[in-house]
């Protein structure tokens, strides 16, 4: 007698959006604010630094562009003059990811809810979220909502809490270090598509190249834990070489 084969899985419970480098290509944006910050003040600046900065809570960036950049401005006046740049960047145009839109429409289109979890402050945040899909986001939680920033498992916990979901069943789509730990630390399976810069394999990562071809159905078994780490061998490489 033959065995029945298994029922697939079903969907996640949510899934929770990292959004610069994850959902808008934003990151390019914020690295050129930050030289043009540091030149304003005299001083030189490097893509190695602003790649240590990917992830990071605005409020740990501004501290590093003080003692590195010599940016002689308060923490709240380099986080608000940062934001304001990016934002003017993603009024005049927004970028999205490869196949983030994509995904983000199948998802929502499965009934799935979907959160948006991000360092970046709530100005910049809901400046994206107006040009999402209508009603794409149910939650928001940002740089200057979250108790603790990443990699702090607060943010993701408190976007499961605001959706009424169990962390772990939900699924949560990263491109940094940082976002990364913060996910893995709140228990949520997490999807790492590298960006500017490599993810190292870890329990609970599954990782891709790209969000590019990617469907509900797949998101499932990254919940059941069913999914592979497509960079295995591949050292975790970023997408691209820079921003």
């Amino acid at each position: 007698m033959s065995s029945t084969p298994a029922a697939p899985p079903g969907p996640p419970a949510a899934v929770l959006w990292d959004m610069d480098g994850t959902l808008v290509d934003t990151e390019p944006s914020w690295v050129e604010a930050e030289f043009a910050l540091v030149r304003e003040h005299g001083r030189s600046w490097s893509l190695e630094l602003a790649r240590s900065l990917v992830g990071s809570d605005l409020r740990v960036s501004a501290g590093v562009l003080q003692r590195e950049g010599g940016v002689r401005l308060g923490t709240e006046e380099i986080v608000q003059g940062l934001t304001e740049r990016v934002l003017a960047a993603v009024r005049e145009r927004v970028s999205w990811r490869p196949g983030a839109l994509e995904l983000l429409t199948a998802v929502l289109a499965g009934g799935v809810p979907c959160a948006l979890v991000t360092m970046s402050w709530s100005s910049l945040a809901h400046e994206v979220v107006r040009r999402a899909p209508e009603g794409a986001f149910a939650a928001v939680v940002t740089g200057d909502t979250a108790a603790r920033p990443k990699p702090a498992p607060d943010p993701y916990l408190q976007a499961a809490r605001a959706l009424g979901v169990d962390p772990g069943a939900c699924v949560a789509l990263e491109d940094s270090r940082t976002g990364v730990a913060s996910a893995l630390a709140a228990g949520v399976p997490t999807v790492g598509v590298p960006h500017v810069v490599p993810l190292d394999p870890a329990p609970g990562l599954v990782r891709v190249p790209t969000l590019r071809g990617l469907d509900l159905p797949w998101l499932a078994r990254v919940a059941a834990g069913d999914a592979e780490d497509a960079l295995t061998g591949a050292g975790g490489a970023a997408g691209v070489s820079g921003s």
